[in-house]
């Protein structure tokens, strides 16, 4: 079997890894059980180009605080979508990718992340309107995901890294309402 087929047959072996808990309530730390590993020293799984980084700094000055969400909807649905933060329930079973352009956080629906666990994502901006959702949309443009494999050395690493914090643990760290 080919090497590429071996890894992407190890991913599907995987299930559900990277949908499990790992903050401690409230605190936003990686749980005592992953209480060594830093964030920081993840294997990152998502960045921006240089066109997708400009056109979010504009989106940012204009609507304060933003984030990405991917879901596996049809159309524009499979597409990052970018809201203004607060403004779209992310939900429980959500993975956090990771963060882009500084503290954007780049979350996943769990459906989609079971086929896009083992790439690395690169968001793009490309002419042309996607939903009319998404911030975006009045820009005349839309984000794009292009993707590579993980390396094998990335994936073995992401292998024995915790599980990536999913929307239960956002949620156990928000507030409660009201």
């Amino acid at each position: 079997m080919g090497e590429r087929r071996q890894r992407l047959t190890r991913a599907s072996e995987v299930g559900s890894r990277g949908m499990g808990s790992a903050t401690e309530r409230g605190s936003g730390r990686p749980s005592k059980q992953h209480e060594h590993s830093d964030p920081s020293d993840r294997i990152r799984r998502v960045e921006l180009t240089p066109g997708a980084e400009e056109l979010m700094r504009r989106l940012t000055a204009r609507h304060g605080p933003v984030m990405f969400h991917q879901s596996g909807g049809c159309c524009d649905g499979s597409a990052p979508m970018c809201y203004t933060r607060g403004e779209f329930r992310v939900g429980a079973t959500d993975v956090l990718l990771g963060h882009v352009a500084g503290d954007t956080p780049f979350w996943m629906s769990a459906d989609q992340y079971v086929y896009w666990r083992h790439t690395y994502l690169i968001i793009d901006v490309v002419p042309g309107r996607g939903s009319g959702f998404s911030l975006e949309a009045p820009e005349g443009v839309r984000f794009l995901v292009r993707s590579r494999l993980l390396t094998d050395e990335e994936w073995e690493r992401l292998c024995t890294e915790p599980p990536l914090p999913t929307g239960a643990d956002d949620a156990l760290d928000s507030p409660a309402p009201g």
